[in-house]
């Protein structure tokens, strides 16, 4: 299918790259195209000696025509661009790098596709873990930075597949099929990648693209919209829900359960709040249709403290809990975080001012009993916080927020880092911002050692 062709890949990157590299062993004449000049010049010199053209800086007009066979896409890149709409026009396959490493997967490869507006990453991290433990010939790809061509070489019969899959992804999937999918949840996002709610719906059920009886679903029994999307699906369908006992995943009595099973206790999880354990929920339906014993299951739940930066556990300190919820950007993804603590929490704020306002946060700073704001928009939670009564501390930096953060606390508090705001104003990126914090939370540690 994909030998001695002549193909156009648009957008480099990391999937670009790999993409490139699987196809140079099968005979194809390739050319890549991106417009940004700064690239690995390591991966631009082994490509050109595996005699890919690579034309970097611009989009020329005539360097994509007619006689191309399929345009590979970044998934980034919209459909909206020139050489899509042209080769959409010209019967070119447009087409994105999942789609075609999938035709080199060998048969029997069982493959588990995650997808959701949220939970995304922790779901498909989560039952990675699993099936790691009890399973040798695990392997992770996808939309968490590892693309699927770059496993083909390692994949073999009969081995496990777990990918995170995200909505761009799916926008250019075709043949594409998973044995069993999970969608976390459904909400409105990325509308301007693809147009309108209701065509993101209609994207996000890709995931189940070509099921039959013999493919499983795993369905969010209390959203609302998944369970319409879904409602004609072929699938064998098993339900999750952390809000109702009437699915084959739920939650009564503070353990969870699989069909009437109990699996682990509450108490005995590393991840908190409903939306983890919706998350939990889905690699346990995963896990136990895969056959692993619980004993597995149990063994990462207990240890597992979520995907970095991602409401992720940091350390107990004198009886204090220290989160990292650096990956929080925006106002949405605060919520998600504050809704996950029912104990007293401190929650550290700020970074930088894109214009927004705070005051969506109010129904959820029930708990909070101290904010401390820093960065560009620490004016601006200051007066949210006075506005609504609440007690917040300005400061200049994170590791003053941190230090500050502690010494306000009592036993049993929750210090919470969730900024709802980006980090460029003192961080290249959110990753460096929650790796700070943690220094700054071993910093804490060590000062109470010595103590």
């Amino acid at each position: 299918m994909f030998e001695n062709k002549k193909i156009f890949i648009l957008g480099m990157a990391r999937s670009g790259y790999e993409a490139a590299k699987l196809l140079s062993k099968y005979n194809n004449k390739i050319v890549l195209n991106d417009s940004n000049m700064e690239q690995d010049e390591e991966h631009i010199k082994e490509l050109r000696n595996l005699g890919v053209s690579i034309i970097l800086g611009e989009h020329p007009d005539e360097i994509l025509d007619k006689s191309f066979d399929y345009l590979i896409k970044n998934p980034g890149i919209k459909d909206t661009h020139k050489y899509v709409e042209f080769a959409k026009k010209n019967g070119i396959k447009v087409i994105n790098e999942i789609e075609m490493a999938y035709h080199f997967l060998p048969k029997g490869v069982k493959l588990i596709g995650i997808t959701g507006t949220n939970g995304k990453t922790t779901t498909t991290t989560l039952i990675y873990e699993i099936l790691k433990k009890a399973y040798e010939n695990v392997h992770m790809a996808g939309n968490m930075g590892y693309p699927l061509s770059s496993f083909i070489d390692k994949i073999k019969p009969k081995d496990y597949l777990v990918m995170e899959i995200s909505i761009q992804q799916l926008t250019n999937f075709i043949d594409f099929k998973t044995d069993i999918s999970v969608l976390t949840n459904i909400s409105e996002a990325h509308t301007d990648h693809v147009g309108s709610y209701e065509n993101y719906k209609k994207i996000k059920k890709r995931i189940f693209n070509h099921h039959t009886k013999n493919d499983i679903a795993i369905i969010n029994k209390s959203d609302d919209e998944s369970l319409k999307i879904t409602k004609d699906i072929n699938s064998n369908k098993i339900y999750f829900s952390s809000q109702t006992q009437d699915s084959d995943a739920y939650i009564k009595e503070g353990s969870i359960y699989y069909k009437d099973e109990k699996i682990i206790d509450v108490k005995d999880v590393k991840l908190v709040g409903n939306h983890n354990y919706e998350n939990i929920m889905c690699a346990i339906c995963v896990a136990k249709e895969l056959g692993v014993d619980n004993k597995y299951i149990i063994e990462v739940l207990e240890t597992f403290t979520g995907v970095e930066h991602r409401l992720e556990f940091v350390k107990r300190i004198k009886d204090r809990n220290f989160y990292n919820d650096s990956k929080a950007t925006n106002n949405k993804s605060t919520m998600i975080a504050l809704s996950a603590f029912n104990s007293p929490t401190i929650i550290l704020m700020g970074g930088l001012d894109r214009g927004q306002s705070f005051d969506e946060l109010e129904p959820y700073m029930k708990n909070v009993k101290y904010v401390i704001t820093y960065g560009e928009t620490k004016q601006k939670i200051k007066d949210f916080c006075d506005k609504i009564g609440k007690k917040c501390s300005v400061v200049e930096n994170l590791e003053e927020a941190t230090t500050l953060g502690y010494n306000l606390s009592d036993e049993e508090d929750i210090i919470l880092l969730s900024p709802a705001c980006a980090s460029w104003d003192q961080y290249k990126k959110f990753e460096d911002r929650g790796d700070a914090f943690k220094k700054y939370v071993d910093e804490i540690e060590r000062m109470n050692v010595n103590d």
